[in-house]
This record gives structure tokens, sequence and C-alpha cells, in this order.
């Protein structure tokens, strides 16, 4: 290949700059072009490239390693998903000289990235998503980045709660997967986590589990809730508060999850998955998603990637809440 573009889809994850970067440098220290497309799919559909559609160079990509979000803009692209959109998209690709695309994102970025390879534009997909729901993949970019973000919020709001013998039900993000919320529940200490993956009745995993610890002179609170369990977290605090007689509060952490400098992990991890998908288009391999299996860097098609499910960790959700009474 000798020209190759790269874009970042759907919600920003720290670490996707030090992924556009290595994406970047790889390319350029095997004499392949980069085009840096901006704002996802809208960018690709309607021409829209970093630096008026010059490639990128080694040093296009300096100082980025640290900074969160993502330098190339993302945005969500339904009209992507119409016939006409992909053909817009095609269209751009063969009047730049687009033989590759390297997209960052997370599984409906990589239903595009494998409809663009059906048309016979190889495509690289790369996890990119704070979820960390991508079935494939034990890793995704972002993701401990947004945990430890967190756990560090997490931590001040504790202080207060202590404070004044509080409850805190805080509200994280996952729409359809509990592993952020899951995994901060137990570093943070809380006594009750909620998930999408696992049905649960407020009476009997946060009121009597609360009243529990109250018997053991426990007198502040965490309870920590995914977004996707469908719960109005002010309404619990509410209820939480009438029924153990404990002052209660509400806090939504909201899009503060998503920003920040990525930890080492994801800009290692990163890095490694932006080499890695230049390797596989250098040898004009596409329709494959990138993924971190047992810390190994591996790839899997994407039709086979899309169509596995990844499950929660029960026996882990189990000593989360044995450990937080």
């Amino acid at each position: 290949m000798k020209k190759i573009a790269v874009l970042t889809s759907g919600g920003d994850a720290p670490g996707m700059n030090a992924c556009i970067r290595a994406v970047v440098r790889t390319a350029r220290e095997n004499n392949i072009e980069v085009l840096g497309v901006e704002r996802g799919y809208n960018g690709l559909i309607n021409g829209e490239f970093v630096n008026d559609g010059k490639t990128l160079e080694h040093r296009s990509v300096s100082d980025i390693i640290n900074r969160g979000g993502t330098i190339l803009y993302t945005a969500r692209c339904p009209e992507f998903a119409t016939e006409d959109g992909m053909r817009r998209a095609i269209k751009t690709c063969q009047e730049h000289g687009i033989e590759g695309v390297v997209v960052i994102g997370g599984d409906g970025s990589f239903r595009g990235a494998r409809d663009l390879s059906e048309r016979g534009i190889p495509c690289v997909g790369i996890p990119g998503t704070i979820d960390n729901d991508i079935a494939c993949c034990d890793y995704t970019i972002g993701y401990d980045t947004c945990l430890n973000t967190i756990m560090e919020l997490v931590d001040r709001i504790r202080d207060t709660s202590e404070s004044h013998d509080r409850c805190s039900v805080i509200e994280v993000m996952g729409r359809h997967a509990g592993y952020l919320a899951l995994n901060s529940g137990i570093t943070c200490g809380a006594t009750s986590i909620l998930i999408p993956e696992v049905p649960f009745d407020i009476e009997k995993h946060v009121i009597e589990r609360m009243q529990k610890t109250m018997r053991a002179h426990k007198k502040h609170f965490i309870i920590i809730a995914a977004e996707g369990v469908g719960i109005d977290v002010k309404e619990l605090a509410k209820e939480i508060e009438e029924k153990t007689g404990v002052e209660s509060r509400a806090t939504v952490l909201g899009h503060t999850q998503r920003g920040g400098y990525p930890t080492a992990k994801d800009r290692i991890m990163a890095t490694r998955m932006g080499n890695y998908a230049v390797k596989l288009l250098m040898q004009d391999v596409g329709n494959r998603v990138v993924a971190a299996q047992k810390d190994e860097i591996v790839d899997y098609d994407i039709f086979e990637a899309l169509n596995m499910t990844k499950s929660i960790d029960m026996e882990l959700y189990n000593v989360a809440h044995e450990v937080s009474i």
C-alpha cells in the first residue's frame, strides 16, 4: 500500500491520540502516506481531512501521546449506514488514492469498517471505547484511564460521605456493559454494585445490604450504578434515605469520565494496536479487528468479532459483594 487513512469514530476515549500517533509513525517508517480523516465517517463521506488533505508526517503527531480525546475529532454518522453515504465514502477514498483505512472506535465503527472492506477498501478496526465492551477483546483503549478517573472521583466523594455519615449513590458510564461499575465498585469499596448483566432488587441488594453493614457499625456508604441499569440515581438516593434513615446524595459523573491524560497502560496498548493495524494493511489484509488477548495483540475477522459475545466475570462480581460488608 502507498496511502492509508486513519479516523476515530463514536465516543472518544483516552489513548486514541496515542493510537493515531502509532499508526502515522509506523506507516511513515514504511514509506506509506497517511491522511487524517476528521470527524469519523462524516469526514470520509465529505472529504474532510487534517491539514487540508496534506499527508501526515512524523512531526504531525508530536506531543499528542499524553493528550486525551482525539486530534481527529469524532462523531457518530447515521448517513454512513445508507447506500448513498457508503458510495460517497468510497468515492472519497478513490479520489484521494486511499487504499486502506484504520478505524479506531467501537462496535458501530467496526460495522462501518466491515461494509467498506466488503466494497473493496480494506479496513482494520482498533477497539477504542471506555466501556471495555468489545467481545473479542480483553481490553479496549481508554478503559484503564476511565476506571482510574472514576476511582479518583469516587474517592473524593467518599471523603465528604464519611465526614457526614452519608450514602453516596454514584452513576458511572456503561450503557450495555457493567465493567466500569463492577471494577470501580471494587476499587472504591462500594457496598452495592448495580450492573446491566445481573438482575437486582433494590430492597435486597441495596437496602438490606446497607442495613446489614449498619449493624456492623458502618455509617457511610458508596453505591455504584452503571447508567445502563436504567435507574434514576436521585430517586434511588431518596428511597435509601426514606428506608434506612441515612442521609443520601446522588452524583452522575457524566463526561468527566471520558477526559484526562491516558494512563501508561492505555498509551502502551494503543501504541501496540496502532502499529499492528498498519502491519496488517501492509500485507493487504483488511476486514480485521485488532484485539488484546491475554496481553498478546491478535486479530479477528470483523464478522467473527461482531458475532462474539462477552460476559461479566461473575466470580469477580461475587467477590466484590463478599468483601464489601
